[in-house]
């Protein structure tokens, strides 16, 4: 099965912009032509993609899949040109970045020092800021590139920013080592009813993550702190005095502490994130790249 760029764009439109004929005017392009690409799409990847709902159409499951997919692919494939049209101008000038907490130290930094040594006349601004917050500083226009997560309420996909997939993160239990539930080599989020929690601050990401993954286990945490910073909660655990759900990211292996994967798991998707520009910046380029 081969997928046309052109189709996979006017179905990421579909998903964004609602109507056939809003599609049709964004590509000037006729209504119908726009009908007639869909079905074509639908012949490739024999699936039916459109339902119809009176005089309008709406996304199939198939459909809502293929069209999130089809916005990653696209924007691989931006990113592919424009670094191939940036390699004849030798990038310059400054690049704010943003990351989450746990990204700094295991993902941000070492790009940072990869880029100096490949493109010295690029500045990096290097800031902190949750996925809760960075998104919508990124729409503003406070930073150029941050480094996030697509699981959260905010990160919905937009077609005016493009996504990089940088990895995988899994979400751990930490434990001190000597608590009880160490012996187990995974754990049921269930059998931590009745322990004491460090969380981080409400309304933050990996809060209202946590929070929702204990609900769904059955029971409201006992939360006895919440710290901002990780270290002060792996301190806390490390001395027996908690326990927490933390990014594998953010567990730093000077801390005598013991993590157990979760049963099921848990893993959040790590993304870089840029604003669609409308031209090429070789100093954000050269970021991305070194991100990947």
């Amino acid at each position: 099965m081969t997928l046309n760029p052109w189709r996979l764009r006017l179905l990421a439109d579909l998903a964004t912009y609602g109507t056939v004929r809003a599609v049709a005017q964004r590509g000037s392009l006729s209504p119908s032509a726009v009908s007639q690409q869909l079905a074509t799409l639908e012949r490739e990847t024999r699936t039916a993609l459109l339902e119809r709902t009176g005089r309008r159409v709406r996304l199939t499951a198939a459909g809502v899949l293929l069209a999130g997919r089809a916005r990653e692919i696209l924007a691989a494939m931006d990113a592919a040109e424009a670094e191939l049209r940036g390699l004849a101008q030798e990038p310059a000038g400054t690049v704010t970045l943003a990351a989450f907490q746990s990204a700094v130290h295991a993902l941000a930094e070492p790009a940072v020092e990869r880029l100096a040594a490949r493109h010295p006349d690029v500045t990096v601004v290097l800031l902190e800021l949750e996925p809760h917050e960075s998104m919508s500083a990124l729409r503003r226009g406070d930073v150029d590139v941050i480094i996030t997560t697509t699981d959260f309420a905010g990160a919905e996909l937009d077609p005016a920013i493009d996504l990089v997939p940088l990895g995988q993160d899994e979400i751990v239990l930490v434990l001190p080592e000597d608590h009880p539930l160490t012996g187990s080599e995974a754990v049921a989020l269930e059998a931590c009813a009745g322990q004491r929690w460090t969380f981080d601050v409400s309304g933050s990401y990996m809060s209202e993550l946590a929070t929702r993954l204990c609900r769904e286990s059955g029971f409201e945490p006992s939360v006895i702190c919440r710290f901002n910073n990780y270290m002060l909660a792996l301190r806390h655990v490390e001395r027996g005095r908690s326990i927490a759900l933390l990014p594998g990211l953010a567990v730093d292996p000077r801390y005598r502490v013991a993590t157990r994967p979760l049963v099921p798991a848990v893993t959040r998707r790590i993304i870089a994130a840029v604003r669609r520009p409308s031209s090429p910046r070789p100093e954000v380029t050269a970021v991305l790249s070194a991100l990947r």
